[in-house]
């Protein structure tokens, strides 16, 4: 499938995009390991969240799904998940993948984690190392997946300093240390999205947090407890950047988390001259939400501080956009992350954008994008739901028509894409293969 993308007219407009992919991973594996039940709304009924629920289902956890973005989960307890017959299958989500190798590194079962072939193809030797120190046995194909997870190991807590600020490395040896003797450490070198730590909180479990410091008492029990998904500040950023490049819009997105761990991108933007604000900032749960509002702003281009890299590592993608649409040129360093992502995002970006008329600049931990006009061309996503995205957007200013390849894997994290950038105004529709 591919998106077919017209330069569109965005309009004034209040919209609401889908719940938040890393809470609700997360809501599926501490709701099963809690004690009790966990009511969810706002669930992001994505395939890579669905993909988790199955896991869950196979490893014994009863969990029950009311309405589309609603699940009710009976958890078993922090010893309770039993080994599932066949491999758990984790689709394209590198989250699930690091996280339920920390939970199920304290069992005593045997487990087998696989994936799609972009999953397959993903570095997982980060989180093999800790949990190794913890006493983990872990196979892997090179450090790649799948992996197998040999049961019986007794782990003892580390004190683990992070080469490379990670907040699903930080999550899976936190959640390792639950089922750890002793006091597990996670020193950061930069501050990582902290979903895991809050809702660890709100279930009952002390998780102490000391600048970049966060330690876990192993053996510590999960409480069941209700849980409200804010919508996907991720998401959130591809409506925001369609309004901002757009002529004259003016547009609210409802509900959205802002966790200060992750709106750097926010930050970024209005560095760079973007109108944003925050409106009736409110919590859900322990997560804080609000309403954004985005207006049509010239944008100027600007060295990205480094230290921020952390606070914005999903969204750099739309940042590369909004850079080829500002005045001036915009310098990208430290994101040597992003070349291990669903796709070499750095290459994604820079080979889509120059293909649109953009010139682009790359190193090996980062890029510098020169601003310019957009032109109509056919681009490659690489089987990257962001970087199709990200493109997509930009095809609504270029001056003539955009084909983005390869678009399938949208549906992992932003169902209702095309339908919701159509509410604005945007014009980017889904077409089959062989139709561009």
């Amino acid at each position: 499938m591919h998106f077919k993308v017209s330069p569109s007219k965005v309009k004034d407009a209040k919209v609401t995009v889908p719940g938040d992919k890393s809470v609700s991973h997360r809501s599926l594996m501490l709701g099963s390991i809690a004690s009790g039940r966990t009511d969810v709304s706002g669930f992001l009924a994505g395939e890579d969240c669905l993909q988790t629920l199955a896991a869950m289902r196979a490893l014994g956890v009863s969990i029950e799904q009311p309405g589309p973005t609603e699940i009710s989960i009976d958890g078993v307890g922090l010893h309770g998940l039993k080994s599932s017959a066949t491999a758990l299958d984790l689709g394209n989500s590198g989250t699930a993948m690091r996280l339920m190798a920390g939970l199920l590194s304290g069992q005593v079962f045997d487990s087998v984690l696989t994936g799609d072939a972009s999953l397959t193809g993903r570095p997982m030797g980060r989180i093999i190392t800790p949990l190794s120190q913890m006493g983990a046995a872990i196979d892997s194909q090179n450090g790649k997946p799948p992996l197998r997870i040999n049961g019986s190991s007794e782990l003892l807590a580390i004190d683990y300093e992070l080469p490379i600020a990670s907040a699903q490395v930080k999550s899976a040896i936190l959640l390792a240390g639950l089922y750890a003797n002793g006091t597990t450490r996670v020193i950061e070198p930069a501050v990582t999205r902290d979903h895991t730590e809050r809702m660890l909180r709100s279930m009952g479990v002390q998780v102490t947090s000391q600048g970049h410091r966060i330690s876990i008492e192993g053996g510590q029990a999960l409480k069941g407890c209700r849980v409200e998904v804010p919508a996907d500040l991720s998401s959130a950023a591809f409506v925001i950047l369609a309004a901002l490049l757009a002529e004259n819009a003016d547009i609210v997105i409802a509900n959205v988390g802002v966790n200060p761990t992750r709106t750097g991108v926010i930050d970024i933007l209005q560095s760079m001259g973007a109108d944003i604000s925050l409106k009736n900032s409110r919590r859900l749960g322990d997560e804080p939400v609000a309403d954004i509002r985005v207006r049509s702003s010239e944008l100027h281009g600007r060295s990205v501080d480094p230290a921020v890299v952390s606070l914005a590592i999903d969204e750099f993608p739309v940042l590369f956009v909004a850079a080829a649409a500002a005045t001036g040129s915009t310098v990208f360093s430290g994101i040597g992350e992003l070349r291990v992502k669903e796709s070499d995002r750095i290459a994604a970006m820079a080979e889509g954008m120059r293909k649109l008329g953009i010139t682009v600049d790359e190193s090996p931990d980062g890029a510098v994008v020169h601003g310019g006009d957009f032109t109509g061309g056919t681009v490659e996503s690489f089987g990257d739901h962001r970087v199709a995205m990200s493109l997509a957007v930009a095809g609504t200013i270029a001056d003539g028509e955009v084909f983005v390849r390869n678009v399938e894997a949208v549906d992992t994290s932003f169902p209702g894409f095309c339908s919701c950038m159509a509410s604005i105004g945007a014009d980017i529709q889904a077409i089959e293969e062989g139709s561009a």
